[in-house]
């Protein structure tokens, strides 16, 4: 598992008009081909009357499942322009479709090129990026009566409380960040005076939100 990648905070869609041409961009995360594959063919049906429907995808850590589509536009002039904004803005696990409708204007191959990238960054910007960072989840057991303590304590700290769970004993997770494993514990100890029950529990992704660039 990677220790964070960036990718769309979720599913959504942004429109530009240039030179009368309408370019919808439609924005989803997809974690696999099929996935990516369903939405572009559920984009083609809902504008089935478009001009064009391009898409781009890229997914997996390695960015291994790459993908780009003209779907009639000039040779090179709308996937692969689309593709590159993903890789520049080092997005992993997304889907883009762009719809055309055509406005009457021609735009040439340069033309193209820069509306459909357009497209593709401001629906982006639109939808917005995520990065999600891997994190260790620890497991605190303890009596109740350092219930409030140890919450308050939590809460005005650096680590993230994830849930508590009111059993036996109160059960308190936290996400600790990698490398500090060895400090939460040591903080945890110190402020129960050792009166509690450590264990590393697992790993999951958490997510904060990336402004766009040149904010």
């Amino acid at each position: 598992m990677l220790p964070f990648y960036y990718t769309v905070k979720g599913a959504g869609e942004h429109e530009i008009t240039i030179q009368k041409s309408r370019f919808i961009a439609y924005v989803q995360r997809a974690t696999t081909e099929e996935e990516a594959q369903t939405f572009i063919e559920s984009i083609k049906k809902k504008n089935w009357n478009a001009n064009h429907n391009c898409s781009c995808y890229m997914i997996g850590e390695n960015d291994l499942i790459q993908k780009a589509n003209d779907d009639g536009e000039p040779s090179g002039t709308a996937g692969v322009p689309m593709l590159e904004v993903l890789k520049k803005r080092k997005l992993k696990d997304t889907v883009v479709v762009v719809t055309r409708y055509f406005g009457g204007i021609k735009l040439g191959a340069g033309g193209l090129i820069r509306a459909y990238g357009s497209a593709v960054s401001e629906g982006l910007n639109a939808v917005g990026v995520v990065e999600r960072k891997l994190m260790n989840i620890y497991a605190s057991t303890f009596d109740y009566t350092l219930l409030g303590k140890i919450e308050n304590e939590v809460r005005s700290s650096n680590y993230l409380l994830k849930q508590i769970d009111y059993l036996e004993q109160v059960k308190l997770e936290t996400y600790v960040a990698d490398g500090e494993e060895a400090a939460f514990e040591e903080w945890m100890m110190n402020l129960t005076s050792g009166q509690v029950h450590i264990e590393n529990t697992g790993q999951a992704y958490l997510e904060q939100d990336v402004p766009p660039p040149g904010k």
